[in-house]
């Protein structure tokens, strides 16, 4: 295999395998794969615009029994710390998010045994029957092949009902790494990785619009994350012509503050800079079907985020009201709405606020300010 070669097949868009992923990984330079990385990135987004998002990532519940080692969050069923959020809870969040000028809930939570489709249908017809312009990104894989298995229906009937009820669309949450010899040992009570991908399929099939997600620098090898890349890419090449699938794709370096994962299994977050900035490039590199890349900078902060910018990125994500999932193991950056905007400006870029369906949206009345009055909430 030769650099020059895989790099030029790659700006004709054609699929890399794994085995030819992890050869360029290993044996290009950054500048190299930075470079093709914008290139690509210029074909498919090629204004010089940077989206981001302001939402809310709030949580249905902390009760689970998918016991994932890399979790902080989770409460076991019985525990004290255990909850249910509830619709009065929901009304301040969403009141308080709309003040702040977002217009999206990202609702996820915990494998609850005792929380169905009904549940789940009940709460989402309540919150769009008190907010009728509220956008429900909800839910993932792992929670709908769990909703499926406690009520014995397939992916795509919940899917369907969840649909009717007001959901949206659906985020990419628990890919992790889609190997499941990585999945056996992180995180095996959630789906397999076949599993989520046939959520994934489900939900494109509905015309439902969805993300994907990698959680990589544990115990994965390579190799399993080129794989991964390139099972996202088959599902994307399947979806209905007339579907978007998925609109985005976004990795993140495992966080290992106090996590089970790094107690038991040694595993810690050693994911450079380099290597993260290197990560979003591979991502462009190997997933020429995805428009849309976006860098995490609640997981690496804002100078690795700017240079992701010029290697393939062309999203910031969410300015992120609340979140509580990545942050309970150890993710500590955040941003406003005016910061995030900068950061963005200051990387060479044109700003531009975007909803979920990535439409942009014009900045809604003194939002800035509004959301600058709030930074004691949301900055650590």
């Amino acid at each position: 295999m030769d650099v020059s070669d895989l790099l030029q097949r790659a700006l004709r868009l054609e699929w890399l395998s794994p085995e030819e992923g992890v050869f360029l990984f290993e044996n290009a330079s950054t500048t190299e794969l930075m470079y093709v990385g914008n290139r690509m990135r210029q074909h498919h987004v090629p204004s010089g615009i940077v989206t981001w998002i302001i939402d809310r990532n709030s949580n249905t519940t902390n009760v689970c029994i998918a016991n994932c080692k890399f979790c902080n969050f989770y409460r076991r069923p019985g525990h004290g710390e255990a909850y249910i959020t509830t619709i009065e809870e929901y009304k301040q969040k969403i009141e308080e998010t709309f003040r702040l000028g977002g217009e999206q809930l990202l609702l996820q939570g915990g494998h609850h045994p005792d929380l169905g489709l009904a549940f789940y249908v009940d709460l989402f017809q309540q919150l769009k029957d008190l907010y009728p312009t509220l956008k429900l990104h909800a839910l993932g894989p792992p929670e709908i092949a769990h909703i499926a298995k406690l009520d014995k229906m397939s992916h795509y009937e919940v899917l369907k009902a969840l649909k009717a009820a007001g959901l949206d669309s659906l985020p990419g949450a628990g890919a992790e790494i889609l190997n499941d010899r990585v999945r056996r040992l992180i995180s095996k009570g959630k789906c397999g990785g076949e599993e989520w991908l046939d959520v994934m399929r489900a939900a494109h099939q509905l015309h439902l619009t969805t993300s994907a997600t990698m959680m990589f620098g544990h115990i994965e090898t390579n190799y399993e994350r080129m794989e991964h890349f390139a099972w996202l890419r088959q599902v994307q090449s399947e979806k209905p012509a007339d579907a978007k699938g998925f609109l985005a794709f976004i990795p993140w370096p495992f966080q290992d503050e106090d996590t089970i994962l790094r107690k038991i299994k040694r595993a810690r977050n050693a994911v450079t800079g380099d290597e993260y900035v290197r990560m979003i490039a591979m991502s462009r590199i190997m997933l020429p079907n995805v428009v849309n890349i976006q860098a995490s900078w609640l997981t690496v902060g804002k100078q690795v985020a700017q240079a992701c910018l010029h290697a393939g990125a062309n999203d910031f994500g969410s300015i992120m009201i609340e979140e509580n999932v990545v942050s309970a193991a150890g993710a500590r950056f955040r941003f406003t709405a005016d910061g995030i905007q900068q950061a963005i400006r200051e990387a060479g870029f044109t700003a531009q606020l975007r909803n979920q369906q990535y439409d942009f949206r014009d900045l809604p009345e003194n939002m800035a300010q509004q959301t600058l009055d709030h930074s004691t909430m949301i900055v650590d």
